[in-house]
């Protein structure tokens, strides 16, 4: 039975990191690994990762450089054949949702990657969906223009990780995507998209926060392009930004 690691980095995120916790722990799939790197928090945090102490989860808490650091923590430990990554704000849509990923692999000979949809929920009401992301439309030279698959609905064989690396830790907001555009343009792997929805996000509002954010995620990606041989531009890349806006508009 081929295995399965989810992995949640989190700090300081009582608010929401028991459902995630719980729509792993509800998988349906007998062979999940479930490690869970907190960063120190100082919050409420540690007394729920204590709670589900007894379910097998493995706990590392200890301070990191950030997010990209506790998701390579969680790499370099993860032993399962497939490798998930979970925010801790985030949740599994239904509990068939690993069974699914591991039948996706099982199906398709050597595959490397399979993607499922995602949708954006609101975040106090968990059954409204704001958004959805239907991985069949994604191709990847679409990410010339900024466009990727939301990283939690993307699944790859522990290989991949093995033979490629890690996520680049010098940046900020934009790893994610990166590693996408290394291995799934540079290097050509293989991918799988299935038009089930598989994650579900809580989605916030637009702020100043989330302006800044915006900007610094073009730059990086405009890095990222460029670092993979793929030629781009901060034009390209700010195109995506109204469609973006338009699609949440239409979907509210």
């Amino acid at each position: 039975m081929v295995k399965i690691s989810i992995i949640t980095v989190c700090y300081n995120s009582e608010r929401f990191i028991e459902t995630a916790i719980k729509s792993v722990l509800e998988q349906t799939h007998p062979n999940v690994e479930y490690i869970v790197i907190d960063g120190g928090s100082t919050d409420g945090t540690k007394g729920i990762l204590e709670k589900y102490s007894s379910f097998g989860i493995r706990v590392i808490s200890e301070p990191d450089s950030g997010i990209y650091n506790a998701m390579n923590k969680g790499l370099k430990l993860a032993t399962g054949d497939i490798i998930g990554l979970l925010n801790s704000d985030d949740f599994y849509a239904s509990n068939t949702v690993l069974s699914e990923v591991a039948r996706s692999f099982s199906e398709v000979r050597d595959l490397d990657s399979v993607m499922g949809g995602v949708a954006f929920v609101d975040s106090t009401n968990l059954s409204l969906i704001t958004r959805s992301y239907h991985v069949g439309s994604f191709k990847p030279w679409m990410m010339r223009f900024g466009f990727m698959p939301p990283h939690p609905g993307v699944f790859f064989r522990k290989s991949v990780y093995d033979n490629f690396g890690y996520f680049n830790e010098t940046y900020r907001i934009a790893a994610d995507f990166e590693y996408l555009v290394r291995v799934l343009y540079k290097k050509g792997l293989s991918y799988k998209s299935v038009e089930r929805t598989w994650v579900c996000m809580r989605s916030g509002g637009v702020s100043t926060a989330g302006i800044h954010s915006n900007l610094l995620s073009t730059f990086e990606m405009n890095r990222a392009l460029s670092e993979n041989d793929y030629y781009s531009n901060f034009i390209f890349l700010l195109v995506r930004l109204p469609i973006k806006y338009i699609k949440q508009v239409l979907f509210r």
